[in-house]
């Protein structure tokens, strides 16, 4: 990973020279206002032979087809493309391992971890085979003696969730592009479209399961899990069209789209390192934006992205963490509540109320009568209107044994083993009321979450932002109760941290500017447009300036 301002070569256009497509060298400079992005929209393709793609121009374009044969470079046209893996058997079998240092629900919480397995001495990459992963480096630990030193040398440390991800390959998937009669078995395939744009068909079978439309190219590439990533290559302001409908919803009003479109922005040039270990950038999911192409593309929303084109949100020059979230319940957190690593100053708990409806400081929400008492008011605040503003979800004691151990399971757990859940109990809040660290008693000793672990591993609650009940049956012949599961009462949808999405409809609907409506969820920020003189993105263990101050090395 990289610190500092970004490269020219990350602002290079993706769409110039067809021949460009598969060199190393810096494709030519677009205007920085506009940089090309690598976007992951088909993610392990060949996991499922099952599953084909299939391509296609718009309004009468044609495709460009480019790959190698041997060192030859070969350029073809065609109005129709399908990709499709299947199974190689190889010649001797091969042996596929990594050592996995920690795995994670997010991105942030995994790269803090890396950091920390950085400073132990030991070169780490950031995975995401299905949960984000932190892996010992493959090129520095070569070798199984290497890979499994490493291993016997972190549980002799007391490091037990440290193991070897190990399969025996008998076979491989290939992938191929068919078209015009012939099937080119290829790993790496650029599809470009005249009027670059392109309709991308995934079907199982002879089932259409999603059809969407995309600006920009397309390239298939082989990914670090054996299988392969249909990248889109998109300008960003074409990209936003894609996300813009969908992470904010067409019924919101004009400023609140547009404080949507800066913040889009400016999350995803700030991410840009999630999938290096995979040679792209951004996925299209809920890990990183929705993102959908163009098919969803409104008038409404792109007048939002031209409205504000080439706008990002900034703290001291530097691009802010642009997260959000649907609902924070009539309060936001600071990152350091929902994940691990340093906090950011523009993100701290906010009560999302223009009236006053609570005050943080005489009454913290680590206090649990506080919380209780904050959770049973239901107006005052930006988003009450929403159905996930506040909510109450049962779970048995069955349902978060069943939970719990696929959790711990994956994640090669001690526990994991356990046959009965005991209780549950909260024993540290966050000022935001979020829960830091859940305690669950099994049969086998205690399992103990941390923060965004804790809605990785039990379905029920939908934030963390809840308290708990205990619910009681009656047993004939049991002098008391007994206890067969929780209630779970919270409020609010998702992590919580920075713009409350229902919330800003409301502060919409108020007349509030995109800016102020920025400004309330992430104080101290600023509005700029994109240039070399902003930094993308630092290490977040580096110190972070006071506005109007040189930023940190």
């Amino acid at each position: 990973m990289t610190t500092g301002k970004r490269s020219g070569l990350l602002l290079a256009a993706g769409v110039a020279v067809v021949g460009n497509l598969l060199s190393s060298a810096p494709a030519p400079a677009q205007q920085p206002q506009n940089p090309v992005l690598q976007i992951g929209i088909v993610q392990r393709f060949g996991r499922d032979d099952a599953k084909t793609l299939v391509i296609e121009p718009l309004d009468g374009a044609s495709l460009t087809v480019q790959f190698k044969t041997g060192e030859q470079l070969e350029t073809l046209t065609t109005n129709q493309i399908v990709l499709d893996t299947s199974p190689v058997p190889l010649e001797t079998t091969s042996l596929q391992e990594r050592v996995v240092l920690s795995t994670h629900r997010s991105f942030e919480s995994a790269e803090d971890s890396a950091n920390q397995w950085r400073d132990r001495g030991i070169e780490t990459e950031i995975a995401q085979p299905g949960d984000w992963q932190v892996w010992a480096k493959r090129d520095v630990y070569s070798t199984p003696l290497l890979r499994r030193l490493l291993l016997k040398d972190l549980q002799a440390a007391g490091y037990e969730n440290v193991y070897v991800d190990s399969q025996v390959l008998r076979d491989v998937p290939k992938a191929a592009a068919i078209f015009n009669g012939f099937r080119y078995n290829r790993d790496i395939v650029s599809i470009i479209a005249s009027n670059q744009r392109v309709r991308v068909i995934e079907k199982y079978g002879d089932v259409e399961d999603t059809v969407r439309v995309y600006g920009g190219n397309l390239r298939l590439q082989p990914n670090a899990y054996g299988t392969y990533t249909l990248v889109n290559q998109v300008p960003i302001e074409t990209y936003l069209r894609g996300v813009v409908p969908y992470e904010i919803g067409l019924a919101a009003p004009p400023t609140t789209i547009e404080a949507q479109a800066i913040l889009a922005r400016t999350y995803v040039l700030r991410n840009l390192r999630r999938f290096e270990v995979d040679n792209y950038e951004l996925c299209a999911d809920t890990q990183c934006q929705v993102y959908r192409g163009i098919t969803g593309a409104a008038d409404k929303t792109d007048r939002a992205i031209s409205n504000t084109r080439g706008q990002v949100l900034t703290y001291g020059d530097e691009l802010v963490d642009a997260l959000y979230s649907s609902n924070a319940g009539g309060v936001t957190a600071a990152f350091s509540h929902v994940w691990n690593g340093p906090d950011r100053p523009y993100l701290q708990p906010v009560v999302d109320s223009v009236v006053g409806s609570w005050d943080l400081v005489t009454r913290p929400l680590t206090d649990e009568n506080n919380l209780k008492a904050f959770l049973s008011l239901e107006s005052g605040f930006n988003e009450e209107t929403w159905d996930t503003f506040r909510w109450s979800e049962d779970a048995s004691l069955d349902e978060i044994e069943q939970d719990l151990k696929t959790y711990l399971q994956a994640r090669n757990y001690p526990l994991a083993n356990f046959t009965e859940v005991q209780r549950l109990v909260v024993t540290e809040r966050a000022p935001s009321g979020r829960v830091q660290t859940l305690q669950i008693a099994t049969d086998m000793g205690v399992v103990t979450l941390e923060k965004d672990e804790v809605i990785r591993a039990i379905a029920a609650p939908l934030s963390l932002l809840f308290y708990t009940a205990g619910l009681y049956d009656t047993v004939p012949g049991e002098a008391e109760p007994q206890l067969t599961g929780y209630r779970f009462i919270g409020g609010g949808f998702g992590h919580g941290v920075g713009m409350s999405q229902t919330g800003a409809y409301n502060l919409g609907d108020l007349n509030w500017s995109a800016e102020r409506i920025l400004k309330f969820y992430y104080p101290g920020t600023e509005l700029q447009p994109i240039s070399d003189a902003l930094v993308f993105w630092r290490d977040p263990t580096a110190v972070v300036s006071e506005p109007g101050t040189d930023a940190a090395p």
